[in-house]
């Protein structure tokens, strides 16, 4: 069954472009990783493979239209599914509104059991972006991951 979650629509500190660039080459994602995460994550401009709790896990883009849109898709994961994240122009030409929305195919028990803990988690993420961009550390981060 397809199922579309959408996160909370938030504005960014970053402008359009800046955001877009940061999400739009794959190998960005590896290196805001701690160290000990890098084991077992490959990446080049247009995909991504992991393995995060015994499973294979890919992700590639699949559109990219500049300054507005990004598109990934599953490439080798458990279940199907797609991510796009919207970068809008906000009230002001150097923030975004920013959205991420993700299509997953996902049977009842599925939907049951994750649909309320993708949301979450994609609240966290937008949350987490916003926080960064306006310098502060995001809540449940470990700041020493960065090195501070």
């Amino acid at each position: 069954m397809a199922v579309e979650i959408s996160s909370k629509k938030a504005v960014v500190s970053k402008a359009p472009y800046e955001l877009f660039m940061l999400f739009t080459d794959m190998r960005n994602f590896v290196t805001l990783l701690p160290e000990d995460k890098k084991e077992g994550v490959e990446a080049d401009y247009d995909w991504l493979h992991a393995q995060v709790q015994g499973f294979n896990i890919g992700v590639k883009v699949t559109d990219r239209v500049p300054y507005s849109k990004i598109c990934y898709a599953d490439d080798g994961a458990p279940f199907k599914f797609g991510l796009t994240l919207h970068f809008g122009p906000a009230h002001d030409p150097y923030k975004t509104d920013f959205q991420i929305v993700v299509d997953a195919d996902l049977n009842f028990m599925m939907k049951a059991l994750l649909g309320g803990k993708i949301k979450e988690a994609l609240d966290k993420v937008v949350d987490a972006l916003v926080a960064m961009s306006e310098g502060r550390m995001p809540e449940g981060v470990d700041p020493s991951m960065f090195g501070k």
